[in-house]
């Protein structure tokens, strides 16, 4: 294990590990300026923070919001993930999932008379393929409708969080004005990819994710939701009966 995982309030962060953060989207994204990410950070409840065991230097995080909503008479609850990075050296470990699960796991104890849902908004086709990997049902997906409720559900959380660029009929985030976007040598998809399934969906409902759209998109996290690898990733993490 290369990098190890720790989950921060915001309050907890300190300026060097922001300016960290800034400089990690920088390499990956244009546009990115630290005012922008100062705000978008206030609003979040944590950060999943990668530090390299050997340095000690942050080599990833995951900005994550907890938003609350009452659809259809039902309390649901929906676990938004924001800023997410990487660095490339990195990439195919599993200790951010195994964090972000052990905040799940957390948010299921918490409260268990709500339903509580993954808000994920995916620039990118790696991002969408998380779904597909760790959960048995996610919306929208290449092979099944979405389902009433979870189509509410859905549009319940995209249009509190982003009230004027959400397009309830495509599904799609856009923004008009310059906003934050994969720089280019990263939002290319490797031809081998596109005879994904699921990428070639994702690539058909989010056609501009090289200009900063982003596809809305959905998951029960539950019990009978996750696949065999989440109990197998989290061990003992992730106790039986929650």
């Amino acid at each position: 294990m290369r990098l190890k995982g720790e989950i921060f309030k915001v309050k907890e962060l300190s300026p060097w590990q922001k300016k960290r953060m800034v400089q990690l989207l920088n390499q990956y994204f244009n546009h990115i300026t630290y005012d922008c990410f100062e705000n978008d950070l206030k609003e979040k409840n944590w950060v999943i923070v990668l530090s390299e065991i050997s340095s000690g230097i942050i080599q990833g995080f995951s900005t994550q919001k907890l938003l609350r909503a009452t659809v259809k008479d039902i309390n649901v609850r929906g676990l938004f993930s924001g800023d997410t990075i990487i660095d490339k050296e990195f990439w195919g470990g599993t200790e951010l999932v195994k964090k972000w699960f052990e905040l799940v796991f957390s948010l299921l104890e918490e409260e268990q008379d709500s339903k509580l849902y993954w808000f994920l908004i995916s620039m990118g086709y790696r991002t969408y393929r998380y779904l597909p990997v760790y959960f048995h049902d996610f919306y929208p997906r290449f092979n099944k409708e979405t389902p009433l409720y979870e189509k509410s559900v859905l549009e319940t959380l995209a249009l509190m969080k982003y009230p004027n660029q959400y397009n309830v009929d495509s599904g799609v985030i856009h923004f008009d004005e310059e906003v934050t976007c994969l720089k280019e040598n990263f939002a290319e998809i490797p031809e081998h990819k596109l005879t994904d399934p699921h990428v070639k969906f994702f690539l058909e409902m989010n056609p501009f994710f090289a200009r900063g759209d982003e596809l809305a998109c959905l998951s029960e996290l539950s019990e009978h939701n996750f696949k065999p690898i989440v109990r197998k990733l989290m061990g003992e993490t992730a106790r039986s009966g929650v």
